[in-house]
């Protein structure tokens, strides 16, 4: 069995009155992350960590915000694609873990909801995926209000 592992990180600008999409799902708040697509920060991390760990590049490689294809795209077709292109490398998921760094709103409520939601795109168990959420301790542009970040780490197997 092989087995690999990849990380991915992503920041997005907060914009008054945006929709807020983060983990799939929709959040109600004053801001929401603004980008090319629906600017979902952990959809992309983990899009990045599972392309990572199959070494194919990262998402602006595979879904470039020049291509008009993209423009405003839910980012879990985005998350599809990237699992059946390592799926069709002969890899399965063995599971994902993902920060998110955010001042406000408060996470910890949306959190099983996301992880639903995940899991139904992934088509993995909700235990295989980890999602927590910190401050920045109002440091930087996250602790100014003025971007999202995440991380994430990915294992995948090769049977």
């Amino acid at each position: 069995m092989k087995i690999r592992v990849g990380q991915g990180y992503d920041v997005h600008k907060l914009v008054e009155g945006h929709p807020f999409w983060l983990g799939g799902i929709q959040i109600e708040h004053t801001h929401g992350a603004y980008g090319h697509s629906d600017a979902d920060v952990v959809c992309h991390v983990i899009c990045d960590a599972l392309l990572g760990a199959a070494n194919m590049r990262n998402i602006g490689y595979h879904f470039s915000d020049k291509d008009p294809r993209w423009k405003g795209v839910d980012s879990k077709v985005l998350l599809a694609e990237v699992l059946r292109m390592v799926r069709e490398a002969g890899y399965e998921v063995s599971n994902v873990d993902v920060t998110v760094v955010l001042q406000e709103p408060k996470l910890n409520p949306h959190i099983p909801a996301m992880k639903a939601c995940l899991a139904g795109v992934m088509q993995i168990p909700e235990d295989d995926i980890s999602i927590k959420a910190t401050t920045s301790e109002h440091l930087g542009f996250v602790g100014r209000k003025e971007g999202i970040a995440a991380h994430c780490v990915a294992l995948i197997v090769k049977g």
